[in-house]
């Protein structure tokens, strides 16, 4: 008996080591949070898309290998896509560590995640380092 709960002890102490850190939560982004994180900045799912966040309010996208472009700005502590389709809009910006979603008051869930990063270089791109 005092050996199965050694053992029961072990087990549950080496998980404790190896149990993942817990997750992020996420927060609420306001206006100039929002300007601070995305100039500059490519938004992906490091898959299918990738949206690079221009300085001056460009918006490159690339989509399932169609690109895209566009503008971008912030209102009322939202980020305005308009890349000229449905797809457009505004959103609330909710961001945990480099894990962003976009969010819509009223609709349950996110409407869109990814992750932000620094734009990668042409040398990185062509070595298949960035989506």
């Amino acid at each position: 008996m005092v050996v199965a709960l050694r053992v029961a002890a072990a087990v549950f102490l080496v998980g404790l080591l190896f149990a993942p850190a817990a997750a992020e939560t996420f927060r609420k982004l306001s206006g100039a949070q929002i300007r601070g994180r995305f100039v500059g900045m490519d938004m992906s799912d490091g898959v299918h898309w990738r949206d690079s966040y221009g300085r001056d309010g460009s918006l490159a996208s690339l989509s399932m290998g169609k690109r895209r472009s566009g503008k971008w700005h912030v209102e009322k502590d939202q980020l305005c896509i308009d890349l000229g389709t449905e797809s457009g809009g505004c959103y609330e910006v909710w961001i945990a560590g480099a894990k962003v979603e976009f969010r819509r008051e009223g609709f349950e869930g996110s409407i869109l995640e990814g992750e932000l990063a620094k734009p990668a270089t042409a040398n990185q791109t062509a070595k298949g380092k960035h989506p």
